[in-house]
């Protein structure tokens, strides 16, 4: 495997650094998760201009063909400067839905996306889920031509901006079965449909949505119906892959600030960084993230893989890496900036709360070491 960027990618990461270096301080991201939104409007039209919301997309669909390596450049990148956009949950993970269903307004739907004009949301997760994807409550009922949708999800990414919503629901099977799950597209204020939105942990803005009798034509189905699982998988599977990159940028972040850090606070009649028992630890933290990166690199070029079984098999085992590799860096850079490490207004504590919300993000450690468990002994 090709651990190497071509120059493309390389100046693709170093277009994207730049912006971020330049936009992103901490007291700017503070301003922009006060917005409305919850993030910055003005960052969502630059990542427009620079090409990076239609990155992902084929040229035929009126993106720019990028890879899912391109991908994880820029989720790099973001997660160095904990970007507050919903850039993940929109363009990845909703995006995700455009890329791997076809059906009518799709080519209309990526060039609004990629232009800034509209935002995706992703409504999937159901309280008492654990991560499993296939488990859906939420019913589509048959009226007429059309559907009468009920249901609630919760953990919507940027589901109070988002202008469409992607909405799982059941047209047929269990509540667990992989069959029978269908997708629709659903506007921004439709009737009947509800939008909570919070914060998480680690500040980013997410959302609750209820639908109540929601009626929906028949166009508003997104592929064929009760066939929706497949291409939820895939989108999930690409968010995966951004979530591993993103991740590598955090650790990347949180490893420079301690070793910083260690080389200017002066304690016991010196700097911190002369004992070795820290040194040790840093090469410890350093190591775990390149193993990290190694895992979000092979997550990446296994995102096409035509075998079902081995691309969720990849995706789980880099979810594995990342998980651990989060938790040990995390909890290190938190250990060895004293207890200033705990605190809002220092940069590691927010970077801890980000890192403690992705561990657990698309499925924890358990949750993917069982999934990989599963797929072994089917075979």
């Amino acid at each position: 495997m090709d651990f190497e960027l071509s120059s493309e990618q390389s100046m693709l990461k170093d277009s994207v650094d730049r912006l971020i270096a330049q936009r992103y301080t901490q007291e700017a991201r503070e301003r922009f998760k006060a917005e409305a939104p919850g993030w910055s409007r003005d960052n969502w039209q630059q990542f427009a201009d620079l090409g990076l919301l239609g990155l992902g997309f084929d040229e035929a669909l009126g993106g720019f063909g990028g890879s899912m390596t391109d991908t994880m450049i820029v989720a790099e990148a973001f997660g160095g400067g904990m970007v507050v956009e919903p850039w993940l949950g929109s363009v990845v993970l909703a995006g995700g839905i455009l890329r791997h269903a076809d059906f009518g307004g799709r080519e209309e739907a990526v060039a609004a996306l990629a232009e800034g004009s509209r935002i995706l949301a992703l409504a999937h997760e159901e309280e008492g889920a654990r991560y499993l994807l296939s488990r859906v409550s939420a019913k589509a009922d048959k009226a007429g031509s059309g559907y009468v949708v009920n249901g609630r999800k919760i953990n919507v990414i940027a589901g109070d901006s988002a202008d469409t919503l992607f909405v799982t629901a059941r047209t047929g099977g269990g509540v667990q079965d992989e069959d029978g799950i269908s997708i629709f597209a659903v506007p921004k204020g439709h009737p009947g449909v509800t939008v909570e939105p919070y914060r998480s942990i680690d500040g980013a803005r997410y959302a609750a949505v209820t639908l109540k009798g929601v009626e929906l034509p028949a166009a508003a189905l997104v592929g064929a119906a009760g066939e929706g699982f497949p291409i939820l998988e895939k989108a999930v599977g690409d968010a995966i892959v951004a979530l591993c990159g993103e991740a590598v940028g955090l650790m990347e972040a949180m490893l420079k600030t301690v070793v910083e850090y260690l080389k200017t606070r002066n304690q016991f009649g010196g700097p911190l960084g002369r004992f070795q028992a820290l040194q040790h630890r840093s090469a410890e933290m350093y190591v775990m993230t390149e193993q990290a990166r190694s895992m979000a690199i092979y997550a990446a070029a296994m995102a096409s893989e035509p075998d079902d079984r081995e691309r969720r098999r990849a995706m789980s085992f880099a979810k594995v890496q990342i998980g651990k590799s989060l938790h040990f860096v995390g909890q290190y850079a938190v250990q060895m900036s004293g207890g200033i490490g705990v605190t809002e207004e220092y940069i590691i504590g927010q970077h801890f709360k980000r890192s403690t919300a992705m561990e657990r993000q698309f499925g924890d450690t358990d949750h993917h070491l069982s999934l990989i468990d599963l797929l072994d002994r089917r075979g």
